[in-house]
């Protein structure tokens, strides 16, 4: 099964949001989590990870993750070439490396990064940018190339954000 994450932040709460999906260019979820959490850190630059994760982490304990599964962040996995993480990293981190993690980004990270896969979706000039660790990029890519949708973010995972979006 695959994952993704992501999270909205009202003034007072956090929303996160996983769908669960079987296949790389599934149309629709098989199951959706939710939750809402307080706020447990202000944002701060550089580390974003510090705010996310625990939503993660939280909503994780509904979710019984197995040998083969997949999880999905809206963020990097890794950040340079010099070993500096992001929000990925240090979920990947978290599951004790037991759990690839892929992020997929909606901005370019300047700092150099081998590990960094830029992916033009569609017909739209602007990439995603890819990052993992527990798995290779090279054998990810294709598959969000090949993600349902035919716009730049997939199907999928549009429909993440805009229900991380709704209060209710």
């Amino acid at each position: 099964m695959i994952y993704a994450f992501d999270t909205y932040y009202y003034p007072d709460y956090a929303n996160t949001v996983c769908i669960a999906f079987e296949h790389w260019d599934s149309e629709q979820e098989t199951e959706i989590f939710r939750e809402k959490t307080d706020i447990t850190s202000e944002y701060e630059s550089g580390a974003f990870y510090k705010r996310e994760l625990p939503c993660i982490l939280s909503l994780l304990k509904k979710i019984n993750l197995k040998e083969n599964d997949l999880i999905i962040v809206d963020g990097y996995v890794t950040l340079d070439d010099d070993g500096k993480i992001g929000l990925g990293g240090y979920l990947y981190e978290a599951l004790e490396k037991e759990i690839p993690v892929i992020g997929i980004a909606k901005n370019d990270f300047k700092s150099p990064d081998s590990q960094r896969r830029s992916i033009c979706r569609g017909e739209s000039k602007t990439p995603i940018f890819l990052t993992a660790k527990g798995i290779d990029v090279d054998f990810i890519q294709p598959k969000i190339e090949k993600m349902h949708g035919n716009f730049r973010i997939p199907t999928l995972l549009k429909k993440l954000d805009q229900l991380t979006r709704i209060d209710d």
